[in-house]
């Protein structure tokens, strides 16, 4: 392992505090599934992902990350930061007028380790499909990894995808749903239901898996093993369980804060949650 567990959890609680500062400084954003993302995007790019910091559009001979559900760009922004593609005081421009840290991610500001704008939901595993078909062309065995919203999955052009890719075995394909059951509307079980996602999924030709996405030593070897299973004619789908609001108690397991900025007073409750390890922006 290129960090220990520890080391991986410290890292997700720096990058924890960054979101819930960020969203606050500028009174707008997402802090609950980035919160609940955490540990996936810190297992991701601290342990599993073979990835450049001398940032290529290409990406060649590189795994590529594509994020689906943008609106969560507060834990990307923090995560590629402390990873090394951009200086973290940078973080404390979210949203403001002239940064590159929109609250979309988009690519003209030309932020290093961006590749699509997203944030127009149910996209962004057609995306990570065409990446992966231009590697296997290329003779790239390297692996695209896609993160996906579970309420996302509402819109059809997922299922379009969801058909295509183990029709042509893009089979280097590891795409994870953080999988909360939270949407900004409430529960998904009310607004739309997603019934069984792992049958549904099955039954379109994908080999799933199953993973606790807020466990980080469950979700680095989840993401691993996800990686033994590619190359053998199917597409991957991890399914990630995560709770919204991860690691700041007030915010977990409720759609309420999917995009609510928390006040002065709450801020300093969440911080005391979440201890400072890699230095404030």
């Amino acid at each position: 392992m290129k960090h220990t567990i520890k080391e991986l959890e410290d890292i997700a609680s720096q990058i924890r505090r960054d979101i819930v500062r960020m969203v606050h400084g500028c009174q707008s954003g997402h802090p609950g599934a980035s919160l609940g993302c955490a540990d996936f995007f810190t297992a991701l790019y601290f342990e599993v992902l073979n990835h450049k910091t001398d940032f290529t559009m290409e990406g060649a001979g590189e795994d590529l990350f594509f994020l689906s559900n943008g609106h969560i760009s507060p834990v990307w922004y923090s995560t590629l930061a402390h990873a090394g593609y951009f200086d973290k005081s940078e973080l404390a421009t979210f949203r403001k007028l002239d940064s590159r840290l929109q609250g979309h991610p988009t690519t003209h500001e030309g932020l290093p380790g961006i590749r699509i704008a997203s944030g127009s939901l149910g996209q962004g595993l057609s995306v990570a499909i065409g990446a992966a078909l231009v590697k296997k062309l290329n003779g790239d065995k390297s692996y695209i990894f896609a993160l996906l919203g579970d309420g996302e999955l509402q819109e059809g052009q997922n299922w379009e995808a969801a058909m295509f890719a183990p029709f042509n075995e893009v089979d280097h394909l590891i795409a994870s749903v953080d999988y909360n059951g939270q949407q900004i509307d409430g529960p998904t079980s009310k607004v739309l239901s997603l019934d069984s996602l792992q049958a549904k999924f099955e039954a379109f030709g994908w080999h799933v898996i199953n993973t606790d996405g807020n466990d980080m030593q469950a979700i680095v070897e989840g993401l691993h093993y996800a990686k033994t299973l590619a190359g053998k004619g199917k597409p991957i789908l991890n399914l990630m369980s995560t709770q919204m609001g991860a690691g700041v108690d007030f915010m977990m397991g409720s759609h309420k804060w999917h995009g609510t900025a928390p006040s002065d007073a709450q801020l300093e409750v969440a911080l005391a949650q979440l201890p400072e390890t890699l230095g404030d922006y």
